[in-house]
């Protein structure tokens, strides 16, 4: 650093303190301060120590001419505001003053590093550590505290109709797909009304659950997001997000795309049939695959040369059906399935020994019978199984015709949809149906390491909402990131190279050659390291406001901040953002 006098023409001349760098073989040159206000007498003291030349009246002997009184992480801080500030999170939300910069705050520290609003506050109000950079980034007041984020969780919530209706404006027009899936994660505590107990898809039996319906656009950028009671089912949550749709974003044309448990016969008669405007795509579940195979809807042999056909039948009238059939998924089921096999057989053997035994041995039918019951049940194979049980005997033997008719159709799916015209064509229903991976990538981010919907630590029902909205924003902001930053992420930059690999859309998808070759040596094409979306963010948080104080008589403290590195310049550059 240095001072440089900068003459002014007539007016006098501007006096600022400077650092300098070379870059690429040319001189950089960076404004610190301007201290043009400064005595002269100050002004040569400051140069004075930038030169080591100060006497001891100037520096005491013995002491630094300058100390660093405040580092603050704040890289990954800018990053994350200036991608809200790039997708005008502010106006979607909607809020003003004091409690808009709470919630951004709030959605901001999600991606940065998820923690209860109470640890959240706390930070707030420190005067160290990256929420303490991102408290005087957003404009915080000084005495925020975990009310004061209640508060806002409850002016957020308030408005979640506005807020979803503003990102469907943006991202939705008429005749567009909408993806939706559900997932649901357990809660701790018996005070909420949403948490019941029901089907933990996270696999935590015995826990309350509250069940999530998440709607997306067709490449998973989210925009609705509804809570509901741990014990919904499926297709009942599908039902309320039709009328949502109806009701609130004034949508006439629309074409859903659910799982087969979520878009069932009764949905699509009591939601959908009727109007010309609703569309859906989903898949049939395996009887009704079955049925088909027995009906003769569907020829086997046709699939020995093809991997895809698309059939009519008499009991979806005026509908579409495209089988497919999956190599490798049908030899992955194949082995599941001889896996669970196996298993269940151990465990009857277990009781068999039970029954055999000298000591106490297992009697009576019923008894075994009661044994044998979970058994079966616990690897869902147990219709593979023909079971002998008398009072003293328990025999078995497999269901041979039975494995064999089912593993006909290892590999068999098949996509049904009704669409308004113009009809697609049969391989982008495929296409469509697969898209909802984009959906359960959006839960993995939200139930796993990036923003950890969980553990739930609220109990008043609409604070669990906003609780999960606020997670819905944070990933808003996340998704875009990601997709803006892929050139220097492990995520694929080239999807449609990807693609042009593969022979048909039932095969498996392709990563690009370019993604390829960056997971194989860890560094892009302009030889900049790779990094998973938690790494980049660690790595700018090197990036550090430092609050620095010279060490003599009058001198004020300023603020640098450190010089940021070739890859987090490159950063920025795709954040379309200036580097700090």
């Amino acid at each position: 650093m240095y001072v440089d006098i900068v003459p002014n023409r007539d007016s006098p001349p501007a006096v600022l303190l400077r650092e300098a760098w070379r870059e690429n073989g040319k001189i950089c040159k960076r404004t610190i301060a301007n201290i043009s206000d400064w005595p002269m007498g100050k002004v040569e003291a400051l140069r004075a120590v930038l030169r080591s030349q100060g006497d001891v009246d100037v520096v005491p002997q013995g002491e630094a001419p300058m100390d660093v009184v405040r580092s603050l992480p704040y890289g990954h801080v800018a990053a994350v505001l200036g991608a809200m500030r790039r997708l005008g999170v502010e106006e979607i939300i909607g809020l003003k003053g004091p409690v808009a910069k709470r919630v951004q705050a709030m959605i901001a520290a999600r991606i940065l590093d998820p923690q209860s609003k109470l640890a959240t506050a706390q930070g707030l109000g420190t005067e160290s550590g990256w929420l303490q950079a991102l408290s005087q980034e957003v404009g915080l007041d000084e005495d925020v505290d975990e009310d004061a984020l209640y508060a806002a969780m409850d002016a957020l919530v308030a408005r979640q109709d506005a807020i979803e209706r503003a990102l469907v404006r943006q991202h939705l027009q008429d005749g567009s797909l909408m993806l939706y899936d559900l997932t649901s994660t357990y809660f701790h505590g018996h005070h909420c009304p949403l948490a019941k107990l029901g089907y933990s898809r996270d696999g935590k039996r015995g826990l309350l659950q509250i069940t999530i319906g998440l709607l997306c656009t067709s490449t998973g950028c989210p925009v609705a997001v509804e809570v509901f009671p741990g014990n919904s089912g499926d297709p009942k949550t599908f039902s309320a997000q039709v009328a949502k749709v109806r009701e609130r974003f004034g949508l006439q044309r629309v074409v859903y795309v659910g799982d087969r448990g979520m878009i069932t016969s009764v949905r699509i008669r009591d939601d959908l049939a009727g109007d010309p405007g609703l569309g859906w795509v989903t898949c049939l579940r395996a009887p009704a695959i079955q049925a088909l195979r027995d009906q003769g809807a569907i020829q086997l042999s046709l699939f020995d040369k093809q991997d895809m056909a698309e059939i009519t039948s008499e009991e979806y009238p005026g509908e579409r059906l495209v089988v497919c059939r999956n190599p490798l998924l049908a030899t992955e089921r194949q082995r599941t399935r001889q896996e669970l096999l196996d298993a269940t057989e151990e465990d009857l053997k277990d009781i068999a020994a039970r029954i055999a035994r000298a000591k106490r041995p297992l009697r009576g039918a019923a008894l075994i019978g009661r044994a044998v019951e979970p058994a079966l049940a616990r690897h869902k194979v147990g219709k593979h199984f023909i079971v002998t049980i008398t009072d003293d005997t328990c025999t078995w033997v497999r269901d041979e015709p039975r494995i064999q008719s089912e593993a006909e159709l290892d590999g068999f799916y098949v996509i049904r949809a009704q669409v308004p015209d113009p009809q697609p064509a049969a391989a982008e229903l495929v296409a469509t149906y697969k898209g909802l991976s984009t959906v359960e990538r959006a839960f993995r981010t939200l139930k796993g390491v990036d923003l950890k919907i969980r553990p739930i630590h609220h109990r008043l029902e609409n604070r669990v909402r906003a609780h999960v909205l606020l997670c819905t924003l944070a990933y808003y902001v996340e998704f875009h990131l990601r997709g803006w930053l892929a050139p220097i992420l492990f995520q694929d930059d080239e999807p449609e190279a990807g693609e042009a690999l593969r022979e048909n859309i039932v095969q498996p998808a392709q990563r690009s050659p370019k993604a390829k070759n960056k997971a194989m040596t860890k560094r892009t094409v302009d030889d900049l390291p790779v990094h998973s979306f938690p790494t980049l963010l660690r790595d700018l948080a090197t990036i550090s406001r430092n609050t620095i104080r010279p060490n003599f008589p009058g001198a004020k403290p300023f603020i640098k901040t450190t010089l940021p590195t070739t890859f987090q310049r490159r950063v920025f550059e795709l954040l379309q953002m200036p580097s700090p």
